[in-house]
């Protein structure tokens, strides 16, 4: 058997967002001749749904939540001091076991969210990276936070047409959100000890944020982490997101619905694996949507804020309502004119690198900003207003927005802007482009002497 340059553990935060991109970064090592190990708690990995064709491992490790998960904690901070103390134990052992095998691990990589994983592997002597899963520019105002003890002046330096509605919405941490933003600045505390940061993004996309970020940390651009075949096509079997906490029975049903619609006339709908609208907003999309053609994900928890008799009344001739969606099936099929997105960075950057126009409705996090750069920098959709005082989006405001992107007189630039960057999302994957060096700068290092 062919030795392996080294061996990667990849330690994600336990959850969709989180797991997806670090499990694809971890197929480029493998394709670059490393082995990779993927860590997953025990509530997560009992309820996956995982190809078992793929090259990468997996290893189970605890967050002291076994049974029931993240949503049987008592709160976020407990939840957060749990996964630290059983995490970094368990994490521990899967590095112990492999220390006597052939393929000794070398690097943790981990998420940028377990900054304590970075003292693990100075305890093993390992290389370690954290991961950021959000893009560069969110992350250099995150920083800002983080060196300003949690607030923000505006204008930004070097950011300057940043507004207070575009920055993420911790800028006053209501009592829910609170936990989630000290999560966010901990991120911070020792970035810079480790050996790399890795960001999932790519430079042409984020050229100027990036050297704003390589200022403070040395940088590496790995990203975007979609699967190979939609877009350089260098790792045959890198077909899919192989790892999914949503059953996919449906997926064959929605890609046969798409093939019978016309092209670029379906708005798709989806915000993610965590956004919750309220009912009102759910009432006014259900609302703005009647008089297209559209693919809409309701999550079964969701199910319940849509219209009385909203789901009797769908045409499902040119409507399809599901609760799960093969989303990277869905984004590529020619019948998808726009994508309406909450714009988490993963949906924003699969977006982006498949060629489709957005419709940005952010809800919280990096999210505002993303829909910023979506509308005024990347130029690719526009960003839905909301009210002031509610914060919600009203259904003539949604209407609006979905045919400025179907069919405004801007809406052939924003088609154009999209094909350009899936064309720059392609050049960086493939054989020396950004990212492809980036990979190989991170594999030389941190391969076995």
């Amino acid at each position: 058997m062919e030795k392996k340059r080294g061996h990667v553990l990849a330690v994600p935060f336990p959850s969709q967002g989180h797991i997806t991109p670090m499990r694809q970064f971890c197929k480029r090592l493998h394709s670059k001749g490393f082995k990779a190990t993927h860590t997953l708690t025990a509530f997560i990995f009992n309820t996956v749904h995982l190809d078992p064709s793929t090259p990468i491992s997996v290893a189970k490790i605890s967050d002291g939540y076994d049974q029931g998960g993240f949503s049987s904690a008592g709160s976020v901070p407990e939840y957060l001091q749990n996964f630290k103390t059983f995490g970094s134990k368990t994490v521990a052992d899967v590095i112990r076991k492999h220390q006597t095998s052939d393929d000794p691990i070398t690097c943790i990589v981990y998420d940028s969210f377990m900054p304590w994983a970075l003292d693990l592997a100075r305890e093993f002597g390992l290389y370690a990276a954290p991961f950021f899963t959000q893009s560069c520019g969110v992350n250099y105002v995150n920083y800002l936070f983080y060196v300003n003890h949690g607030s923000l002046n505006l204008p930004i330096k070097d950011l300057s047409f940043l507004e207070t509605q575009d920055l993420p919405t911790f800028v006053t941490p209501t009592g829910s959100h609170l936990a989630y933003f000290e999560m966010v600045l901990q991120q911070f505390t020792n970035f810079k000890e480790a050996d790399f940061v890795l960001v999932n993004s790519y430079k042409e996309l984020d050229i100027h944020e990036e050297e704003l970020l390589s200022n403070v940390c040395p940088v590496l651009t790995i990203g975007p982490t979609v699967p190979s075949m939609y877009l350089d096509q260098q790792i045959k079997l890198d077909t899919d997101n192989d790892l999914n906490l949503f059953d996919s029975k449906e997926a064959a049903f929605c890609t046969a619905w798409l093939n019978t619609r016309p092209q670029g006339s379906v708005v798709y709908i989806a915000f993610g694996s965590m956004a919750q609208l309220s009912s009102v907003q759910m009432e006014e999309l259900a609302s703005a949507v009647r008089s297209f053609s559209y693919l809409w994900v309701v999550r079964a928890s969701e199910e319940s804020k849509l219209p009385s008799g909203f789901l009797e009344s769908v045409d499902k001739d040119k409507c399809l309502v599901l609760r799960w969606s093969p989303q990277l099936e869905v984004l590529s099929n020619k019948a998808v004119g726009c994508f309406m997105t909450h714009c988490g960075w993963n949906s924003t950057m699969e977006g982006l690198t498949l060629g489709v126009p957005m419709v940005a409705m952010p809800q919280w996090t990096d999210q505002p900003m993303n829909a910023k750069y979506i509308q005024d920098v990347w130029k690719v959709g526009v960003r839905v207003k909301a009210e002031k005082e509610t914060g919600v989006a009203m259904r003539e405001e949604i209407e609006f927005s979905i045919k400025a992107v179907m069919e405004g007189e801007k809406s052939k630039d924003m088609k154009k802007n999209a094909r350009k960057w899936r064309d720059l999302a392609v050049k960086s994957l493939s054989e020396g482009g950004s990212t492809d060096i980036n990979i190989n700068i991170f594999a030389s290092k941190i391969q076995t002497k």
